[in-house]
């Protein structure tokens, strides 16, 4: 399945702060075949629009009460950063993604300030629900919200596709940088099992952002500049929660150099997007392991972190519902 890029990172996210992708993070680069037409489906869309935004919330509800319970808030409280730098990174790591999804839809559509709410909201139910159920949420604020000629749907899948090929260019990139550090892994020996699979987990990236491009007019609805735009700062998004990601773990542990941690996020970020590699987390303990060493607690730090995200998403939640609460209350 296709999951929204680089959106905050999740405890489904192997990649602690990179939310994440918004299209949410670490984002399997697998684009499912595109169909002729997409009118069916917004058609579709436009029928149940009544009960879309509703159902949607309503799902993202139970989720975040499901995950309530689960949270260990005396734990949580006990890990908690008392850096005010610390706090600082994690949470424009974790904004990173809305931020740059309302700069694109600034462009597009011309959306105010408030649209970060909603942007927020795609957020949380692409991390704790499935990815792209925060799409749909958009597509429906948007197309109630949002003064337009024509449709939102397009631009909001030009936007989800564009987040995947940025991802899967980004990944073919980073193999690049680090294949002496992936070769390492033993996940290239010839013959081995681990060898085919890296090779068609790559062959994966490659062919779906050939389709993607090959494809482009048939899938692509946005002017050519526009495109460009979306592109770009998908790139640059992702860019951004690597070395926000590095920067946190080096603020942690600053007993590791900023270098390695980049290195190291790097590496984390190529294989979570990798669709077909298995054991990604004893991969980890061996990029671990080879970048900053077996004294240091890599593990217990991102399961930190991960902890720390699914709490943020369940407090950011349940004050978004205080807030529509409190506008509803404001024009009724």
């Amino acid at each position: 399945m296709l999951k929204p890029d680089g959106e905050a990172g999740s405890s489904k996210d192997i990649s602690p702060m990179v939310p994440p992708d918004t299209l949410a993070e670490a984002l399997p680069p697998v684009l499912p075949t595109a169909l002729p037409s997409t009118a069916p489906l917004e058609r579709s869309l436009r029928k149940w629009s009544g009960w879309v935004g509703p159902v949607i919330s309503l799902a993202i509800l139970v989720a975040v009460l499901w995950q309530l319970r689960k949270i260990d808030w005396g734990h949580v409280w006990s890990i908690v950063p008392t850096s005010p730098w610390i706090w600082l990174v994690l949470a424009a790591s974790y904004f990173a993604g809305p931020v740059a999804d309302w700069v694109i839809f600034r462009k597009l559509w011309g959306i105010p300030v408030s649209g970060i709410f909603p942007l927020l909201k795609k957020l949380i139910g692409n991390e704790l629900l499935l990815g792209y159920v925060g799409e749909v949420y958009f597509y429906d604020w948007a197309r109630r919200h949002v003064r337009m000629e024509g449709s939102p749907f397009g631009a909001v899948k030009d936007v989800a596709i564009l987040s995947a090929l940025a991802g899967n260019i980004m990944t073919v990139l980073l193999l690049i940088f680090t294949w002496p550090i992936i070769s390492q892994l033993g996940l290239d020996g010839a013959g081995s099992s681990d060898g085919h699979v890296l090779a068609t987990s790559i062959g994966v990236v490659l062919v779906t952002s050939l389709v993607i491009m090959f494809f482009r007019n048939g899938l692509l609805s946005l002017p050519k500049a526009d495109l460009g735009f979306v592109f770009v700062v998908h790139t640059l998004r992702i860019v951004a929660n690597t070395g926000l990601s590095a920067l946190a773990w080096h603020l942690i542990l600053p007993g590791v150099g900023m270098g390695s941690w980049l290195l190291f996020a790097t590496v984390r970020l190529l294989l979570s997007r990798l669709p077909l590699i298995p054991n990604k987390d004893i991969a980890f303990a061996g990029i671990s392991t080879l970048l900053v060493g077996s004294q240091v607690q890599t593990s217990d730090m991102i399961a930190m972190i991960s902890l720390l995200i699914v709490a943020t998403h369940v407090v950011l939640f349940m004050g978004l519902i205080l807030l529509d609460l409190v506008q509803k209350e404001k024009n009724a």
